[in-house]
């Protein structure tokens, strides 16, 4: 039995993806990890301690928002601005970023666009250093970098032109019922960059030839998850509504548990205080 604050499970790329899940203890500094490979297939329990800590500055709030923060933090965090969900919409050049140091280290630093097959093909972003975890974090099985970009700024802008053609957006419920077709995502990439030729070009003109850079010869990433069974029907776990869940974990895709009664988001319940079982 093991107790602790959740937050999202940390993922290794190998063969099979590899998960551990991190419980943060009482005092805030500490953190235990749950090999959850291990209990592939093993009946577990987790339980939810009816208190929820902000990951900021660990306030105990009633509700949890922008993924595991109190109210407070939201409303003041540059990591909960709304640029955040839409980069495209940075403010840092117009002096008005939450906060500016933060800023440098997470926005302004070396962006990709990128092409996954998680529910079907989606384009998406993702700083440098998140590859390849953004991708096992979405349940990606393919994945494919198509653009290197300066900042956060300058990958939104490209993200816009190309979700013209491509969804941004993945299909939970599908991506878990693990039939994903193949997709030829190299082949894709090259009728996007014809397509979006011309607004590509024209973004390159305003921003400068250092802006962004099409990558041509990137490695297509395969990714396979440790997953016994899929379900055939998606019944969805909620803390708030069902504190204590129960069940065979058949695997673990993006960041749900996928037990034998349903599936849990962890990444949906960061900052809760839960008590993890197994056999």
């Amino acid at each position: 039995m093991m107790q602790g604050k959740l937050r999202k499970m940390t993922t290794e790329l190998s063969d099979t993806v590899h998960y551990r899940l991190p419980l943060v203890q009482k005092d805030n500094v500490s953190t235990d990890y749950v090999d959850m490979n291990n209990l592939i297939g093993k009946k577990i329990t987790l339980r939810y301690e009816n208190e929820i800590n902000c990951i900021s500055c660990g306030v105990k709030t009633k509700k949890s928002y922008s993924q595991g923060h109190c109210y407070m933090c939201m409303k003041t965090l540059p990591e909960c601005d709304m640029c955040i969900m839409k980069p495209e919409t940075c403010h840092y050049a117009e002096g008005t970023c939450r906060d500016s140091a933060w800023a440098d280290d997470h926005c302004m630093q070396k962006h990709f666009v990128y092409l996954a097959n998680s529910s079907g093909i989606k384009v998406g972003i993702t700083r440098g250093t998140q590859v390849p975890t953004r991708w096992m974090d979405q349940g990606a099985v393919q994945a494919l970098s198509i653009f290197e970009v300066q900042d956060r700024l300058m990958s939104g802008l490209l993200e816009v032109i190309i979700k013209k053609h491509v969804s941004d957006r993945t299909d939970w419920r599908k991506m878990l019922k693990g039939v994903i077709e193949e997709i030829d995502l190299v082949k894709y990439r090259d009728e996007l960059m014809q397509a979006c030729a011309d607004e590509i070009q024209l973004l390159q003109q305003q921003h400068g030839e250092q802006a962004l850079s099409a990558l041509s010869e990137s490695d297509l990433v395969d990714i396979n998850y440790p997953v016994l069974e899929y379900p055939e029907k998606i019944k969805s776990f909620n803390f708030d509504k069902t504190p204590e869940i129960t069940g065979v974990l058949k695997g673990i895709k993006g960041q749900y548990l996928i037990l034998d009664t349903g599936v849990l988001n962890i990444r949906k319940f960061t900052g809760y205080n839960v008590t993890l079982e197994h056999d």
